[in-house]
């Protein structure tokens, strides 16, 4: 038992690595659709790059999208039309129509017989006209459409184009009237005509679209068959046509079909060992080319966490809607990887992603190659995503290539610009618009798992936060060091591609743990009066090696990141306060130099690397009596060789190439700040 305790606690790095890619593994493959993936690879108007393809069965040869909208508007362009009919309008109408024929024809006029005789004709009428039918208002139809009258239990086929409208009818009864003998009093006619003319059919819509769906339901989405031992396609021939629409068919029948447990199991076997490798290949990455990620947790689990959200994301966007895949982001993934680490590993987790996308996405290919291309867009076009005019740029252009791509693929495959869709030009600029949600979600990040973003170091970095504000107020001299210490570490930092905004934060930020006690430190010592005059060397060291300590406690108290934090630990190394040890070395010969020795660690980051050599140079050079610039390039070299000499540079990855440009760099910034100038007459 105690055996693997100590060889669980020897190897828990490892253990949680592997977790980490079962547990990511499983949980892609869990949400990975099932089906079969179709062995070929083949793409509209490209040639057939295999080996001759024979059907080893019967299968239907599925219609086109097009066709099918074709037949689909073709059967609902002659749909049948249902109308309910009520007879009880027209005999209504007939009543109303004598009984108000003698108001407008009295007895004065016109006698009894003639009004029989008006009173035939106009009941003739009403019953021509309400016998086709009459509609409230026109409807959007051709009037060669099938229209069923239904009366009761009879139903009555007629066009549609001859059901009429009351103004249709009116017209129509005017026109009879002033054709007949009774042209003459056409107007008082025609004042009965107007009282009784009403609809008497009423559009049934619940009964015509029932009738529309099972004509739709009764489509057909295949057109002939490929018989078993048949040629599907040649080796290079155009995959086009009728070919192409054969070679949809096929994939469809072999990914729709239903597997047997065993060949299932085989089905989520392959995908396992397929994504596995994939997130291998990301951690030995992340080994190999960023050990100081490998080496913490939180940071590897959150490059994982990213990729699982992406991938999951994309996932259930195939499931349920598979023509707005685009609609995902999915150039967020190496925006914010960039913006916590660094563009070649933001770069190599999107095409790892986009490689697990591969196996589910609808033409793979065209998304790999969109993509890729436009992950890499969004590396080369925002160089620092602090800059909000960046994030806007790298938006437009990550919008112009999804649009420029799908164009040219477009192009591709049909042979023209015809079939363009609109839909899918505001699907690809939405999603470049939603790239936009990276700056909230660095915000969430940040909190969540500790990390730090250059927004954040942008923030840090003003010098009017509440914790720098009161350096300048407690401790000056250190604050106006610290300031001097930035500038030249911003400058070498840009010389030799390291991050010069966290190198400058955590020049800032590097002694605030002189607040404590800034009278002990003699650039805060505006009296003249210096304390350690009262103290034996070994006391003064212990105050002076304590500014580290205490500036770790205040940047914690003050929530500063742990980036931030390591500068304050590292800035001195394992350095010599060497002043006080060979004041003490004066009197005691058995003086021990551990005691006036820095905690340490030694710095582990170029950026560490950076800011000790300018913390110590910028403060040796106050001790400079009269500069030249022959003292000042003596003195830069003669400090750094030291602190070579002992090894504080032992744990940086940085080169000797590198270390003599940021030699060169503090020269010249010293030079300019120690200026000569001539002395001006009284």
């Amino acid at each position: 038992m105690s055996s693997f305790k100590n060889t669980f606690y020897k190897h828990q790095d490892l253990i949680y690595k592997l977790l980490l890619i079962a547990l990511s593994t499983a949980a892609i493959v869990y949400f990975f659709p099932k089906s079969g993936k179709f062995q070929y690879n083949f793409q509209k108007g490209f040639p057939w790059s295999y080996e001759n393809l024979y059907a080893d069965e019967d299968f239907a040869i599925l219609k086109s999208s097009e066709d099918l909208d074709n037949e689909r508007k073709g059967i609902q362009d002659q749909s049948t039309l249902y109308f309910d009919y009520d007879p009880s309008i027209v005999t209504s109408a007939i009543k109303r129509f004598d009984s108000e024929l003698t108001t407008v024809f009295p007895d004065s006029l016109y006698g009894a017989s003639n009004i029989n005789v008006v009173s035939t004709f106009g009941e003739n009428l009403i019953n021509e006209v309400f016998s086709k039918g009459i509609i409230a208002t026109s409807l959007p139809y051709e009037s060669n459409r099938i229209a069923y009258l239904k009366n009761g239990t009879e139903v009555l086929q007629i066009s549609f184009g001859q059901l009429k409208t009351a103004e249709e009818t009116i017209r129509y009864l005017e026109k009879s009237v002033n054709e007949s003998d009774f042209a003459n009093d056409g107007s008082r006619l025609m004042q009965v005509f107007y009282d009784v003319i009403v609809p008497n059919t009423i559009f049934n819509e619940t009964l015509t679209q029932n009738a529309l769906e099972e004509e739709l339901s009764q489509l057909s989405e295949t057109r002939g068959v490929v018989t078993k031992g048949s040629r599907i396609i040649t080796k290079g021939e155009l995959v086009d046509g009728e070919v192409y629409q054969k070679m949809i068919s096929l994939k469809a029948k072999y990914e729709s079909q239903n597997f047997s447990d065993s060949r299932y199991n085989w089905i989520v076997f392959g995908y396992i060992l397929l994504v596995l490798l994939a997130l291998v290949m990301l951690m030995l990455f992340i080994k190999t080319y960023r050990p100081e990620i490998y080496k913490n947790h939180t940071k590897v689990t959150f490059v994982f966490f990213n990729v699982l959200v992406m991938v999951l994301l994309t996932t259930a966007v195939v499931k349920f809607k598979p023509d707005f895949v685009y609609v995902v982001p999915l150039c967020i993934l190496p925006l914010i990887i960039k913006a916590f680490f660094d563009a070649r590993l933001g770069l190599f987790t999107h095409v790892i992603a986009i490689l697990l996308l591969g196996f589910i996405v609808p033409d793979s290919f065209e998304y790999f190659f969109l993509q890729v291309i436009a992950g890499i867009v969004t590396i080369l076009s925002v160089p620092e995503l602090y800059k909000r005019a960046n994030l806007f740029i790298s938006v437009g252009q990550i919008t112009l290539i999804y649009l420029v791509a799908y164009f040219a693929f477009n192009a591709i495959h049909q042979g023209g610009v015809d079939t363009l869709e609109l839909e899918n030009f505001g699907i690809f600029i939405l999603t470049g618009l939603a790239t936009l949600f990276v700056q909230p979600l660095i915000y969430i990040y940040e909190k969540f798992f500790g990390l730090v973003s250059d927004v954040s170091l942008l923030e840090l970095s003003d010098t009017n936060s509440k914790l720098l504000k009161r350096l300048a107020d407690e401790a000056p001299g250190t604050f106006h060091h610290s300031l001097n210490v930035a500038n030249l570490s911003e400058a070498a930092a840009n010389e030799i591609g390291a991050n010069a905004m966290l190198v400058r934060v955590g020049a800032l930020y590097h002694d605030i743990g002189k607040m404590a006690n800034p009278t002990d430190f003699t650039e805060n010592q505006a009296t003249g009066i210096n304390s350690h005059d009262d103290l034996s060397p070994k006391e003064s060291a212990r105050v002076i090696i304590s500014h580290v300590i205490d500036g770790i406690e205040i940047a914690r108290k003050n929530k500063l990141p742990d980036r931030v934090i390591d500068f304050i630990r590292t800035h001195h190394g394992t350095s010599t306060v060497h002043y006080f040890y060979m004041k003490e070395k004066d009197t005691n010969d058995d003086a021990m130099i551990s005691d006036f020795q820095y905690p340490g660690p030694l710095p582990f980051s170029k950026e560490t690397a950076i800011l000790m050599m300018a913390d110590s140079v910028e403060a040796a050079s106050k001790s400079l009596k009269s500069p030249t610039s022959t003292l000042i390039d003596a003195f830069v070299e003669k400090i750094i060789k030291k602190q070579m000499d002992d090894g504080q540079y032992l744990n940086a990855n940085i080169t000797f190439k590198e270390i003599q440009k940021i030699k060169k760099v503090l020269k010249k910034k010293l030079n300019n700040m120690y200026h000569l100038r001539i002395e001006y007459p009284e």
